[in-house]
């Protein structure tokens, strides 16, 4: 079996394992004065949200639930039952990682020390720019290349790395090694900020996005330690010599954020006006070809192929980068930290410069992941509450079908229009329905499904003209996208986004869809 067994199977061959995963040398400039930093608190915290139960809605057409997840075998993971196709899921920790390895505290502490710094964003207040650091600290272990291709080959199904071509077998160790890690808590980091002259593909000078300030350069200590996970997060109050107040200006101003002690820890950071137009986009089978509803292909996808953009996407985002003036790039992808490096390698190669954001590892359990989408969507909305947003994913995640819709109603006035890729309709693979009752109140002037990028030209975003008249609509608010074109009414009050998921595990199980299995 594949998947099922994955982390009890990858926890039993580390034992056997010690190869480095390839470091990125990036310059980095001399260390500049010390500044003394102080924390201010995240618009947003996290509650976690009740888990509901699942609820067979089409046993009409796939047959009772437990029957069909029973035919799976004893060892379908509680997430798939739960209703999570998702295979970023129940990665070792770093303590599990330490523990299979046999290393010891003495031996952990040999290993440098490495930094996962994400691209942030500042908002500006009356105590002026306060810009958002996190990332992760961790140590990667040295295990041998043929260890490594034996917790590789764990994620590829119908293949191995020895059968890939060489540049898909390193991409498979690569991020494998990313996984395997120790995460290392109660740590401080030290950062070097320095004006960003470029950063992103937009085909613009500088990459788009931004502009490079005059100034900027300082060090900033992060005042708090990494938590149990490696985790930092916060917003830390900066010197604002060299850089435009953001009650001022409209440009978006980029600085390179240079980690102190590990050349592989950089980012660029974004400081962002209070007032203007900003997209926040999702990656997967939006901007880059995933097939994530195909998890054999999803996988291969992910851990061997290039990553690939989806059709002539980057042509769109790049126009509107070109035509939509300081249009703020904010990327947000529910992939897991210790995979996020190719994300974001991905995406400064051919999308505009923008800001990022991921899922720390203290979103890990099914409640916590189908939550950390509105958790991070919150924060941004509450950080800048006079901006407006255009929201683009696609109808392959749930949480998107729910999350996107309700923020419409969460916060009026800031979503400026929602994009979404039917990828029903482009892609044979995708026999999961989608549930579209969450914009039943909403203004069919404010959102779009597409099919293709080209559907999202000519448009007057800025304006709010988000509906392109010759692409047709038919949403039923209800579950769309089942065989024969069949379609559901809404889900009954209470039944929670969960049912959606549970549902489409249960009819690719019933259409015979056997992606757990060898």
């Amino acid at each position: 079996m594949i998947l099922i067994i994955l982390p009890t199977l990858l926890l039993s061959l580390l034992p056997l394992t010690h190869a480095t995963a390839v470091r990125r040398s990036i310059p980095r400039p001399g260390q500049v004065g010390q500044e003394q930093p102080l924390i201010t608190p995240s618009p947003a915290s996290w509650h976690p949200t009740r888990t509901y139960k699942k609820r067979g809605v089409i046993s009409d057409l796939a047959g009772d639930v437990n029957s069909i997840l029973s035919g799976l075998g004893s060892d379908v993971p509680s997430y798939v039952a739960s209703g999570v196709p998702n295979f970023f899921q129940g990665f070792p920790t770093g303590a599990d990682v330490q523990s299979s390895l046999g290393l010891n505290d003495s031996q952990v502490k040999t290993l440098p020390t490495q930094v996962l710094n994400i691209p942030g964003y500042a908002n500006w207040t009356d105590q002026g720019w306060n810009l958002r650091f996190h990332g992760n600290v961790f140590k990667q272990p040295n295990i041998t290349e043929q260890k490594l291709d034996d917790l590789a080959n764990v994620f590829l199904v119908g293949t191995s790395v020895q059968g890939l071509p060489p540049s898909q077998a390193s991409q498979a160790r690569n991020l494998t090694a990313e996984i395997f890690i120790i995460q290392q808590s109660n740590q401080n980091v030290t950062f070097n900020l320095e004006p960003a002259p470029t950063a992103g593909a937009s085909g613009e000078q500088g990459g788009g996005g931004a502009v490079t300030p005059k100034g900027g350069s300082q060090q900033i200590k992060f005042p708090i330690p990494t938590d149990a996970e490696g985790d930092f997060d916060g917003f830390v109050q900066i010197n604002d010599d060299g850089l435009d107040a953001g009650n001022s200006t409209s440009e978006i101003q980029r600085l390179n954020v240079y980690t102190e002690g590990d050349v592989n820890g950089n980012a660029t950071a974004y400081l962002v006006p209070s007032t203007g137009l900003g997209i926040i986009s999702d990656i997967d089978d939006i901007l880059r070809v995933t097939q994530i509803y195909e998890p054999s292909l999803g996988l291969l996808n992910t851990f061997a192929k290039s990553f690939t953009p989806w059709m002539n996407m980057p042509d769109i985002y790049a126009n509107w980068s070109r035509t939509l003036p300081n249009f703020w790039f904010h990327y947000l992808t529910t992939t897991p930290e210790q995979v996020t490096r190719n994300y974001m390698d991905f995406i400064y190669k051919n999308y505009p410069g923008g800001s990022f954001d991921d899922r720390p590892l203290n979103f890990s359990d099914v409640s916590a992941t189908l939550s950390i989408r509105k958790f991070l969507l919150d924060k941004v909305f509450q950080t800048f509450p006079k901006r407006k947003f255009v929201l683009i994913a696609d109808t392959s995640n749930s949480d998107v079908m729910r999350d996107y819709p309700a923020m419409v109603t969460d916060y009026p006035g800031q979503v400026q229009c929602i994009f979404l890729r039917n990828t029903t309709n482009t892609d044979p693979g995708d026999k999961f329905p989608y549930d579209t009752s969450g914009f039943k109140n909403v203004s069919t002037s404010m959102y779009m499904f597409f099919v293709v990028p080209d559907d999202l030209t000519n448009l007057d975003i800025a304006n709010g003209q988000c509906v392109n008249s010759t692409i047709k609509q038919n949403l039923t608010f209800g579950y769309q996208g089942l065989p024969d074109g069949i379609n559901l009414g809404s889900p009954k009050k209470g039944s929670g986004s969960l049912l959606a998921i549970s549902t489409t595990w249960m009819l690719a199980a019933a259409m015979g869809a056997a992606v757990w299995a060898l």
